[in-house]
């Protein structure tokens, strides 16, 4: 577990293990196990901490490294929620799964109270969408020593989908992320313990998505750090396939997860977890 002086030496090392893949491994899953009624996929909605908890085993079972738990959606107009009702949705679940598992946990949070209170009851990562913007989210994460990903977004999620403009996509968002990054490890962070996230629909048009994901490799950086796709049944598949209802997006997402595989990314954040275990691994025996 997380705590004030960080985990422990054994699990400090899984923790890693989980951020950076073997080159003769598969991808890495996260699972998203939503704990909001009104994330963009009605299908990933948790009715009950106790809905939430054991839909989290299942995913495990399932071949998840990684449960991403979050209590604030994030999808463009989104309705607010404030602090207490975030803490409301997430701890109960982070303190039930810690009760019957060892597994993996992360905190979906732009918020540093709500990120502090799941590494007290049993994080282990802070996925943080907003990528460190807030200085009071840097010191939880120094003081835990947890593990965290520093995703990009442009503006807020009621208008980052508005107008977003770059003049050259891949590189500012890589160089904005690999800065955040760094600065980070200036403090005293462990570099292993970072994952960037390029933020595909966060503040970008289809293009842009596109160019994200072609040019990866901006984001590993000499240090070489861990990569994170967030992709998983998003508007860019939609656009792409014509498919506008995210439960007819799997396929699409499945071509991004064979992607991810052949082009070396680490983690992939996901809401369908035994089809791309399933997808993986039959790629990587192929491989």
């Amino acid at each position: 577990m997380v705590g004030e002086v960080g985990p422990n030496l054994e699990r400090r090392k899984a923790i890693i293990r989980a951020l950076h893949r073997e080159e003769e491994e598969p991808c890495i899953i996260m699972g998203i196990l939503n704990t909001t009624p009104d994330s963009f996929h009605s299908e990933s909605r948790q009715q009950s901490v106790e809905e939430a908890i054991e839909n989290g085993l299942k995913m495990i079972e399932q071949g998840a490294t990684w449960l991403d738990i979050g209590g604030e959606s994030t999808r463009p107009g989104a309705d607010f929620v404030d602090v207490e009702e975030e803490l409301a949705r997430v701890i109960p679940v982070i303190e039930g799964l810690r009760q019957r598992s060892e597994c993996l946990i992360s905190i979906d949070t732009r918020r540093w109270q709500v990120a502090k209170s799941a590494l007290e009851a049993g994080a282990d990562l802070v996925n943080d969408v907003s990528g460190l913007r807030d200085p009071a989210m840097v010191d939880v994460v120094l003081k835990a020593g947890c593990a965290v990903c520093i995703m990009h977004m442009q503006g807020e999620p009621g208008n980052m989908q508005s107008n977003p403009i770059y003049d050259n996509c891949a590189l500012e968002i890589s160089e904005n992320l690999l800065q955040t990054a760094r600065g980070l490890i200036a403090l005293g962070h462990d570099k292993d313990l970072i994952c960037l996230d390029p933020g595909i629909g966060f503040g970008k048009t289809l293009e842009h998505n596109i160019e994200l994901l072609q040019n990866h490799d901006l984001l590993r950086g000499i240090e070489g750090f861990s990569i994170l796709w967030g992709v998983s049944r998003k508007s860019m598949i939609g656009q792409l396939t014509g498919n506008s209802q995210t439960q007819d997006r799997l396929s699409g997402t499945l071509g991004v997860a064979a992607i991810g595989q052949q082009e070396g990314i680490d983690i992939l954040r996901v809401h369908d977890v035994k089809e791309h275990h399933d997808l993986l691994t039959v790629m990587n025996a192929l491989d």
